[in-house]
């Protein structure tokens, strides 16, 4: 609460008191009771009634978030050119009064839902693209009145700029501005290079009458329900056909699996085979090697073999049988060679039978 508020209380409390001692003597005259106390009283009370009437109707006390234009019968433009700033203020009483204008911050919203913006029911922006999709906007501007621009707010519009000024031009730059691009671009890949194009039209439309924007929130866009049914389904089939992408990618995977496990395991025997193989080589080697320092060393010592061949024989071997017609493997000059006797004939082998007896005849 300001001075010029209480002054203005004041007042009005003392004209009330007045006009009470006035009804109040003309009760008592009109009972022949003296009433020159009560009209004394009256009088004093209208004087000073008077007094602060003059007081409360020439002082303005403007709150920080407003600015005060003072329209004038005295002045040659019927205003003054500057705007009251914050604080308490005197003007002219009864030839000068102010008009107060917000400067704070206001917020104007469209929508196509109901009760959410300035306007009930459906209040979002119908536009067309490029390429003649319907699309509806929902939207909030925010923005301030320019405090050095008060005055000329109030020439112009004067508490008429929300519903005369805002409204009308921001609808129209949105509209605008959405023609200029086809549907898709509208939702997805330009939506941030729209809102900005739709922010600088609108800000110099404001700037130009005395507005300044603080914000454009492009709050939503729907299509009509064609379009987004369309859109919906070529989704669908995106989807589809990357699920159908990824199956594929996934069998080309595992095709490509079970070609290096097959590469692996053909890698695999080859080697061993190839191991086997030069084992084989190396053992081949190793047993050519072998044979080729036997033959040196019997070449050397021919009596070699008849050493490893005796050693090998067991400890207990007195006789041994070989064939009559395999010759020795070695001679044996330390044993004497009995004279050779001639072989027995194989008759010699056969018994000799015995005479059969026979029967003497008797004469």
């Amino acid at each position: 609460m300001n001075i010029a508020t209480v002054l203005q209380a004041m007042t009005t409390l003392l004209w009330i008191g007045v006009l009470g001692l006035v009804i109040l003597a003309v009760i008592r005259a009109m009972r022949g009771a003296k009433v020159r106390v009560m009209v004394i009283s009256a009088l004093i009370m209208a004087g000073v009634a008077v007094l602060l009437t003059v007081l409360s109707a020439g002082l303005v006390f403007i709150q920080p978030e407003q600015r005060g234009v003072v329209i004038s019968a005295i002045s040659p433009k019927g205003y003054r050119e500057q705007a009251l700033d914050p604080g308490l203020h005197w003007i002219v009483p009864f030839f000068e009064n102010v008009r107060e204008y917000p400067i704070s911050r206001q917020t104007y919203t469209m929508s196509i839902t109901p009760n959410e913006g300035q306007v009930v029911g459906d209040d979002s922006i119908t536009a067309r693209t490029s390429d003649g999709q319907q699309v509806l906007v929902d939207s909030s501007v925010i923005y301030a009145i320019d405090p050095s621009k008060v005055v000329t707010v109030h020439i112009d519009w004067q508490d008429r700029y929300t519903n005369d000024l805002v409204r009308p031009v921001s609808r129209g730059s949105i509209r605008d501005a959405i023609s200029q691009y086809g549907v898709q671009e509208v939702y997805s890949t330009k939506r941030g290079e729209l809102t900005q194009l739709i922010s600088e039209e609108l800000s110099k439309k404001l700037t130009e009458n005395g507005l300044v924007l603080v914000d454009f929130v492009l709050r939503n866009i729907t299509f009509s329900p064609e379009y987004a049914a369309s859109v919906e389904q070529k989704q669908i089939s995106e989807q589809q056909a990357q699920q159908a992408r990824f199956i594929v990618e996934q069998r080309k995977q595992e095709a490509e699996q079970a070609r290096q496990v097959a590469q692996g395991q053909a890698d695999s025997v080859v080697i061993n085979a190839k191991g086997a193989a030069d084992a084989r080589i190396i053992q081949a080697e190793a047993e050519t090697k072998a044979l080729d320092l036997i033959a040196s060393a019997l070449i050397k010592s021919p009596d070699l073999l008849e050493y490893t061949y005796v050693t090998r024989l067991g400890p207990n071997v007195q006789v041994m049988l070989v064939p009559s017609n395999s010759p020795y493997l070695f001679p044996l000059p330390q044993m004497s060679t009995p004279a050779p006797q001639s072989a027995p004939s194989i008759e010699s082998f056969i018994p000799t039978p015995i005479p059969t007896p026979q029967p003497t005849a008797t004469p």
